[in-house]
């Protein structure tokens, strides 16, 4: 009976942990098109994550993600979206909705997902890695509104967080990006 129940226990603990992979790049999620996108294949670049939402008073920042993507791409720079319905119902549309909003509206050209939940039961596996103090210390906690942003190094590490109020032209966004594009 002993036996069973730390056999019992230990599969808890490898199901638990199959949540959380152990870098950004074991991650596949879908485009907003619904394909597949394995995070893999950003490898060696310098990636910046925002949950990203259509009815937010911080919406007009696609203006400056998407000028921080034309700017910084040729270097490297690779800006991915992920809607997300967790804050005040701000992105209450489907895919092809937001989709649609973000070319029409901010001529968002930077790589988009599918919408995901960023917090509470329902938190995709990435958002966990993001904000688990195990998998990321210096930089995690929980999503607090629309437009948090992650910089992730080209090895994959995060090396920065920058809340929702902090604008992509912050010159301290400018300057995490620069160093880590170098």
């Amino acid at each position: 009976m002993f036996k069973t129940m730390i056999v019992a226990a230990s599969a808890a603990l490898i199901l638990a942990g199959a949540a959380i992979a152990g870098s950004l790049y074991d991650y596949t999620l879908n485009s907003i098109d619904g394909k597949p996108t394995s995070l893999g294949s950003f490898k060696g670049q310098v990636v910046l994550l925002v949950n990203v939402a259509s009815r937010c008073g911080y919406t007009p920042q696609y203006t400056g993600l998407e000028s921080l993507y034309e700017k910084y791409k040729g270097q490297g720079l690779v800006i991915v979206g992920f809607p997300a319905n967790n804050f005040m119902g701000q992105e209450p549309g489907t895919n092809e909705e937001i989709k649609t909003f973000c070319h029409s509206k901010y001529n968002v050209t930077f790589p988009m997902m599918a919408k995901v939940s960023v917090r509470g039961d329902d938190t995709t596996p990435l958002y966990k890695f993001l904000t688990d103090k195990t998998t990321n210390p210096e930089f995690a906690g929980d999503i607090k509104w629309n437009f948090t942003k992650f910089l992730v190094g080209r090895d994959g590490a995060v090396i920065a967080r920058f809340e929702p109020a902090v604008k992509p032209d912050d010159p301290a966004v400018v300057a995490a990006i620069e160093k880590a594009l170098k």
